[in-house]
C-alpha cells in the first residue's frame, strides 16, 4: 500500500518490489489512495492489480468509507500479508488490516521522523505497536527508531533499496542536449524539497561558476521557485538549468560530471544511488543512510551536513581533478552492481515475507 503512484522513492521502491516478487510464490496487488501517475503504468503493464481507495484525508469520512473498502478487498482475495510504504498508507492501513484480521501487517519507514507533523508521528507510534514489523531501508533508520522512537528491536527488519543496473548504468555517457556544449556539468536530479538542501549546493557553485560549466537540476518540487530566485540573486542565472522533473532520469544522470546531494535528512537515497551507478562523482552530507553508500574518497566525497564551505571546497576540488571525478565514479557505479542490485532487494523483500508468514499460527494457506 502506498498513497500514490508517482514518481517519489517509496512509490518506485513499492513498484520495483511489486513487478519483481515471484509470482509463483506472490500473488501481488496494491492499493493506493490516488491511482494516476508513472507507477500506474508501469504496475497494470505487470499485471499487478489495483485498488483504488477513495480516501481524501485521514481526517474526514471518505477515510472510513476507504477502510471498509479495503476490508471487504482484503477478505475476499483472502490476503495474508499487508505491507505500506509510507506514512499515509500505515497510518490508515495498518489499523484497518489488523481490523481484517489479516495474518501479517508490516509497515515502512524509508525517512526521519522529523519530517512528519506531531499529529502523524503520534499516529506512526500507534501502528508501530499494531504492526507485526517495521521494514526499514538503512541502518541510520533503523537506529532512530529503536533509539528515538522505542520500538523493538526485533520488529525492526532491514531491506535496503535496490535499483535496476540494466537501467541505471554508466553505459554511453553524454550530455543532453541542453548542456551538450558545457565543459563540466553538476547538479542534482530529484524531488525539490526543502530538506534537500539544494540552496546551499546553489551557494556552493559559486566557488566553481565560470563559462562553460553550468548547474543542473532536475525535478519538480515547492523548492522550484525559491531556488530560481536564488540562482538569479546570486548572478548565477546564465550558468544554471532547471529541468522538470522526467521519466528519463538515466540519461540526466549520465550528463551530470558531478551528483550532489546535500540533505539535511536521508533514508538510503534512491537518486544517490542512481547517480553512483551512472558513474558520477557523488557529494552527498553525512546525513541519515548517506555514509552507509558514499565511503569517503572511495566512491564519492561526504561533507558535513549544513557545511556550506565544506561543500564549496568539495566542488573546487572536484571540478580541479578529472582523474579524481573517473576514479570515484567508477568505484561508485561497481559497488552499486554488486551490492545494490534490484534482484538483492526483492529477494531480501521475498525473505522478510516469507519468514513472517512461517511465523503465524496457525500457518495461512
Amino acid at each position: 500500500m502506498v498513497r500514490e503512484l508517482g514518481g517519489g522513492g517509496s512509490e518506485r521502491q513499492l513498484t520495483e518490489i511489486a513487478r519483481s516478487l515471484d509470482p509463483d510464490e506472490f500473488e501481488v496487488h496494491v492499493a493506493c489512495f490516488r491511482p494516476e501517475g508513472l507507477r500506474l503504468r508501469q504496475l497494470e503493464a505487470s499485471g499487478v492489480k489495483i485498488l483504488a481507495l477513495p480516501v481524501r484525508s485521514l481526517y474526514r469520512r471518505s477515510a472510513w468509507v476507504g477502510a471498509w473498502i479495503l476490508i471487504r478487498y482484503l477478505r475476499q482475495y483472502r490476503i495474508h500479508l499487508v505491507h505500506t510504504f509510507d506514512a499515509p498508507a500505515t497510518i490508515f492501513g495498518v489499523p484497518a488490516a489488523r481490523m481484517a484480521g489479516i495474518p501479517v501487517v508490516l509497515s515502512s519507514q524509508r525517512a526521519h521522523r522529523q519530517l512528519s507533523t506531531l499529529a502523524s508521528r503520534w499516529m506512526l507510534r500507534l501502528t508501530d505497536r499494531l504492526a507485526h514489523g517495521v521494514v526499514v531501508n538503512c541502518q541510520a533508520l533503523a537506529r532512530h527508531l529503536v533509539e528515538d522512537e522505542h520500538v523493538a528491536q526485533d520488529k525492526v527488519l532491514l531491506c535496503r533499496n535496490g535499483i535496476d543496473t540494466t537501467v541505471f548504468n554508466p553505459a554511453g555517457r553524454r550530455r543532453m542536449t541542453s548542456v551538450a556544449d558545457a565543459g563540466l556539468v553538476a547538479g542534482c536530479v530529484c524531488m525539490l524539497r526543502s530538506e534537500k538542501r539544494l540552496d546551499l549546493l546553489v551557494e556552493a557553485f559559486r566557488r566553481i561558476a565560470a563559462p562553460g560549466r553550468r548547474l543542473v537540476m532536475v525535478g519538480s518540487g515547492a523548492m522550484l521557485e525559491p531556488l530560481e530566485r536564488q540562482c538569479e540573486a546570486l548572478g548565477l542565472g546564465r550558468y544554471c538549468h532547471f529541468e522538470p522533473a522526467t521519466d528519463d532520469v538515466a540519461s540526466w544522470l549520465r550528463s551530470l560530471d558531478i551528483f550532489v546531494l546535500p540533505s539535511r535528512t536521508e533514508g538510503l537515497s534512491n537518486s544517490l544511488m542512481e547517480a553512483m551507478a551512472c558513474g558520477c562523482a557523488v557529494v552527498a552530507s553525512d546525513a541519515g543512510g548517506n555514509p552507509e553508500l558514499v565511503s569517503h574518497l572511495e566512491t564519492g566525497l561526504l561533507f558535513a551536513s549544513g557545511d556550506v564551505q565544506a561543500l564549496g571546497d568539495a566542488l573546487v576540488r572536484l571540478a580541479a581533478d578529472p582523474a579524481l571525478r573517473a576514479g570515484l565514479g567508477s568505484r561508485a557505479a561497481a559497488r552499486m552492481a554488486r551490492d545494490f542490485t534490484l534482484e538483492m532487494a526483492s529477494g531480501r523483500m521475498a525473505a522478510i515475507y516469507r519468514d513472517r508468514l512461517r511465523r503465524v499460527s496457525p500457518p495461512v494457506r
